[in-house]
C-alpha cells in the first residue's frame, strides 16, 4: 500500500497553509465562524458559491453577506446549535452575490478547544436548487396528470392512449362501450384499463392501425371500419414519436343521426377532439409546464363538443 512506512509529518498539524490547502481541495463549500458569528475560515468552493473573495468574507458576519431576514435566521440556528451542541442539518434559502436565491442544505457542528469550551461553528453547504426545481416540476406534472385524466373521462367519444409496448396508459368509458359488454365490465374492474394489453382489447384490424403508426411515427392514421355492426371512425395519432400513440374513436352509426349529419359533425368535432387528446397526452407526459393554459384550451374543446351535441 502507498501508506506503508510513510513518515509522520508534524506540519500536518502545525502548518496553517497546509490546513487551508486541504479544505480548499474539498469540492463542498466549507466555512468556520467563531462564537461571535465572525467568519474565520472559508474554502475555495465556499468563495465560488457565494461569489465573494476570501478577503470579503473573513472578518465579516452573516449580516454582512446575507439579507437581514436570512441572516437573522442563520444567527438563530447558530444559537440553537450552541445551546444544544450536536449535529445540525436543515434546508433553507441562500442569496448569492449576484442576487439569486438558492435552495441549500446546511450541515453544521460546534468546534471545541482543549478545555471542551465551544469556540465556534463549522459548516458545509449543499446546493439543492436544481433538485428542488425538479421536485416542483414533478409535483406539477402529477397534478396535471390527475386533471388531464379527469378530462379524458368527460369526453363522449372513445379515447385510448398507449405506450410503445401497447399497454394502456389511460382510456375513457366511451372507448370501453364501443367494443362490447366484456370490455365494459373490465373497465369497471380496472379504471381507465391502465396497464391492459391493447391487442387483447380490440379487434386485430384496429390494433394494426396502432402498430402501423407506432412503427412509422407518422402524425395520424384515419379509417372507417365496421366493427360489431357499428361504423366506427378511428383516428390514431402520434403523441410522442414511436413511444406513445392515442386514438379518438367515434360511433358513426348512431340511429338518431343521419349519415350526412354525422359526417358533418365528425369533421368539425373530430379536429377539436384530436387536438384535445394531444393536449391531454402532453399533460400526462413529462413536459407539463404550461398546465393552466393547456387546461383552459381542453375545457374549451369539451364545451365545443357539448354545444355540437
Amino acid at each position: 500500500m502507498i501508506y506503508d512506512n510513510q513518515p509522520f509529518h508534524s506540519d500536518m498539524i502545525e502548518n496553517p497553509n497546509l490546513h487551508q490547502k486541504i479544505i480548499d481541495a474539498l469540492p463542498i463549500p466549507i466555512f468556520y465562524r467563531d462564537i461571535n458569528g465572525i467568519y474565520i475560515a472559508t474554502n475555495k468552493a465556499h468563495e465560488n458559491f457565494i461569489g465573494l473573495k476570501k478577503e470579503e468574507i473573513i472578518g465579516k458576519t452573516v449580516f454582512d453577506v446575507q439579507p437581514r431576514d436570512i441572516a437573522e435566521m442563520y444567527a438563530r440556528r447558530d444559537q440553537e446549535l450552541v445551546e444544544s451542541p450536536g449535529d445540525q442539518s436543515y434546508e433553507t434559502k441562500f442569496r448569492l452575490s449576484d442576487g439569486s436565491i438558492h435552495d441549500v442544505i446546511f450541515n453544521k457542528a460546534v468546534i471545541r478547544n482543549d478545555e471542551s469550551e465551544i469556540i465556534g461553528i463549522v459548516g458545509s453547504i449543499i446546493d439543492i436548487t436544481d433538485r428542488k426545481k425538479a421536485e416542483r416540476r414533478l409535483e406539477k406534472a402529477k397534478e396535471a396528470s390527475v386533471i388531464a385524466s379527469a378530462m379524458v373521462h368527460k369526453i363522449r367519444a372513445g379515447i385510448v392512449i398507449v405506450d410503445n409496448e401497447f399497454k394502456v396508459i389511460d382510456s375513457n368509458e366511451g372507448f370501453a362501450k364501443l367494443f362490447g359488454q366484456e370490455l365494459e365490465e373490465l373497465y369497471e374492474t380496472i379504471p381507465g384499463l391502465q396497464g391492459a394489453d391493447l391487442q387483447e382489447l380490440i379487434p386485430e384490424v384496429v390494433f394494426k392501425m396502432f402498430a402501423s403508426l407506432m412503427t412509422s411515427g407518422e402524425n395520424m392514421l384515419e379509417r372507417d371500419l365496421r366493427i360489431q355492426n357499428k361504423l366506427l371512425h378511428i383516428s390514431v395519432i402520434t403523441i410522442y414519436k414511436n413511444r406513445v400513440v392515442g386514438a379518438l374513436i367515434r360511433d358513426m352509426s348512431a340511429p338518431s343521426l343521419v349519415r350526412e349529419e354525422i359526417i358533418s359533425r365528425t369533421q368539425r368535432v373530430n379536429r377539436k377532439n384530436l387536438e384535445t387528446v394531444q393536449k391531454i397526452a402532453f399533460l400526462l407526459g413529462e413536459n407539463a409546464s404550461q398546465t393552466e393554459e393547456l387546461l383552459n384550451s381542453i375545457i374549451q374543446s369539451y364545451k365545443y363538443e357539448e354545444d355540437d351535441n
